[in-house]
């Protein structure tokens, strides 16, 4: 069967699947891994300290791949200058980008000119409808189920993704409790043209730089073993519950700041957890679709259950 939608047509992708941008995780042999499959991998820039690095990664990823993929910027960090990592890999000559975090006026007006196709990750249908003036080519919408940082409204993927579909003339690709065909299939029958997974890339064989208690949690775990941390300071985030994470809410409850907080949800701790194991002394980002996980497959592997999966229930639903 054919998965031509608009998303598949701008990315020139076989199947309409965006791999998220996946902090401190998504480098060369996911990224190229998930192309490779059909879908849109992409490697995390701001997880990088240098241009240099980041040409690096993607240089490596073109070595692994031929297909299409996109570099994701995390913009919204304490005001880290992106500039200069996103004129690199314009120069690397990138399929797309796409960014999460902050406000993408500026970064958009960056890349307008260029071919480089323009994703943006937001989680309100105001900012889709900004982002569409902004000049966004699509706009990935998470909703509240999604790992990582989320919109501060609460709604649900099933309720958003249809408002934003109503509201923009771009591509919408749903985000935020996707894993298998079946979700591929409801994205599509809410409106959107493809959908972004995030925390189900994480538990793939190519998903090399998580530590295996990573990948163990997202398995053994269930839709109910994650909280969310940072509401207190306007920038709600969904992580798996853990010793740490109780720490964090124990100084959200106190009404405790930033500077409270900083030491217990900085790039550090997570990658404390997420690289080294040490559980107790990090945290770890994951959405609700971890009940869906249960197994670590290779990244092929797991694009061909989801499409035999979405091909059977299209089948059913023309009989």
């Amino acid at each position: 069967m054919k998965w031509e939608t608009r998303v598949t047509d701008l990315l020139g992708i076989q199947y309409p699947i965006v791999q998220g941008g996946l902090a401190h995780l998504a480098y060369a042999d996911l990224a190229a891994a998930v192309s490779n499959a059909g879908g849109l991998g992409q490697v995390t820039a701001m997880s990088l300290d240098t241009p240099e690095q980041l040409i690096e990664e993607i240089r490596k990823t073109k070595s692994l791949t031929d297909k299409p993929f996109g570099v994701n910027f995390a913009i919204g960090q304490h005001g880290r200058p992106y500039e200069h990592m996103l004129e690199a890999a314009l120069k690397e000559g990138i399929a797309a980008v796409s960014v999460t975090g902050g406000n993408p006026g500026p970064f958009l007006d960056y890349v307008k000119g260029t071919q480089v196709k323009k994703l943006v990750l937001v989680a309100a249908r105001r900012q889709a409808m900004k982002a569409e003036q902004l000049g966004a080519d699509a706009v990935m919408v998470v909703g509240q189920e999604g790992g990582g940082h989320l919109g501060r409204d609460d709604i649900g993927t099933s309720v958003l993704i249809p408002q934003v579909v109503d509201s923009v003339k771009i591509p919408v690709i749903a985000s935020g409790g996707f894993g298998d065909g079946r979700g591929l299939m409801a994205a599509l029958a809410l409106g959107a043209e493809g959908i972004e997974m995030g925390t189900r890339f994480i538990a793939v064989k190519e998903c090399v730089h998580a530590h295996e208690l990573y990948k163990n949690a997202l398995v053994s775990g269930t839709e109910n073993d994650t909280v969310i941390i940072k509401r207190s300071i306007g920038a709600p985030a969904r992580v798996i519950a853990n010793s740490w994470t109780d720490k964090i809410l124990d100084i959200e409850k106190e009404n405790g700041g930033y500077e409270q907080l900083k030491e217990y949800i900085s790039g550090k701790a997570n990658q404390r957890y997420i690289h080294d194991g040490v559980e107790g002394e990090g945290f770890a980002w994951a959405g609700q679709v971890m009940g869906l996980i249960h197994d670590v497959p290779s990244t092929a592997e797991l694009f061909s259950r989801i499409i035999d999966q979405a091909e059977a229930i299209r089948s059913k639903w023309a009989d």
